[in-house]
């Protein structure tokens, strides 16, 4: 028997219950792992509040990507063993010690990265791929904001861009998060708590505004992104840790410059299995260039899962959080 920490009804944090559960053998295409660290996302949060749907049957294990040792393989797949150390994203039921994954979900972690700091930086990595690389290609030159910059996502952003060859202006909430962004290669950060980032944002650019907005906090930054972009500039969005954003009327997205609206899913950026692993190779190449340095901040037992909820939701994590089995 595994054990795995559940839900049985959508709720707060104290929703969570240790459970065991039966893991079976691995079927064609699957691989068994025993998991050494699972990961920690926002979206989780929204899965145990209700705010996003949680499309599985109650009681439901929450997470999406983890990391270990495969134990087991089924029919039908290659280029995996058992012993080898993998890391996945994608599929949901990973606040567990054991668990059966997609082969073709597993990516081998390379040497000289642990298993904690793989699942650190692998689905917010994945994550800012898609955003940088695909969502709007920032290109070398531009000036880019990027919200909640000392966050898990926000410091491999900024980060990546840099690297890319942009100026990185980021949105923070303490002087404590800016130091940190800045270590992180964020040019220029505002404290958003203190001033009017839009402002701000103009008077960093001239007037000119920034032709993209990276936005993962939603209905708190959603008005005032606007106002930070040029004409025809990118509003990609990608969470919303304030709130849903209200609905928007087209005439609006006129007014401001005829700018661009997406709301950006991992989801369909990694339909398939080869662009998944093209994703995954971009990312493992940047870490090991020194492009991207994991920041793993957090670290809670699997069983103190409502209290890691409770610190995302409070806003007082920075860079990535792990949970240990």
């Amino acid at each position: 028997m595994a054990m795995a920490m559940r839900i049985h009804r959508i709720g707060d944090p104290d929703v969570f219950v240790a459970d065991e559960i039966a893991v079976p053998a691995p079927g064609p295409g699957q691989v068994r792992i025993k998991q050494t660290a699972c990961g920690l996302n926002f979206l989780d949060t929204y899965h145990r509040s209700g705010a996003y749907p949680l499309r599985l049957p109650l009681p439901a294990i929450l997470g999406q990507e983890g990391a270990g040792v495969v134990v087991d393989i089924g029919t039908g797949v290659s280029g995996i063993k058992p012993g080898d150390r993998v890391v996945y994203s994608g599929q949901p039921g990973a606040y567990c010690d054991e668990r059966l994954i997609a082969a073709d979900r597993a990516f081998p972690i390379p040497g000289g990265i642990g298993e904690r700091e793989a699942v650190a930086v692998f689905n917010k990595g994945l994550t800012a791929e898609y955003l940088i690389r695909r969502a709007y290609p920032v290109k070398p030159g531009e000036t880019i904001l990027v919200h909640a910059a000392a966050g898990g996502v926000g410091l491999i952003l900024c980060q990546w861009a840099k690297h890319l060859g942009a100026t990185v202006i980021g949105t923070v909430s303490t002087e404590a998060k800016a130091a940190l962004a800045r270590a992180h290669g964020c040019d220029h950060t505002i404290l958003y708590t203190r001033e009017k980032f839009p402002e701000r944002v103009r008077a960093l650019t001239g007037g000119a505004g920034v032709p993209v907005v990276f936005d993962a906090v939603g209905k708190d930054t959603f008005e005032g992104s606007m106002d930070c972009l040029k004409p025809r500039g990118y509003l990609v969005c990608f969470g919303e840790a304030s709130g849903r954003v209200p609905p928007v009327d087209p005439h609006t997205l006129m007014n401001k410059g005829s700018i661009f609206l997406t709301r950006a899913s991992m989801v369909h950026y990694n339909i398939t299995p080869e662009e998944y692993r093209t994703a995954a190779r971009a990312l493992w190449d940047a870490v090991a260039s020194g492009a991207i340095k994991i920041q793993l901040n957090q670290t809670y037992r699997l069983a103190d899962v409502a209290q890691a909820h409770r610190d995302l939701e409070a806003r007082t994590t920075t860079g990535s959080s792990v949970l240990v089995p």
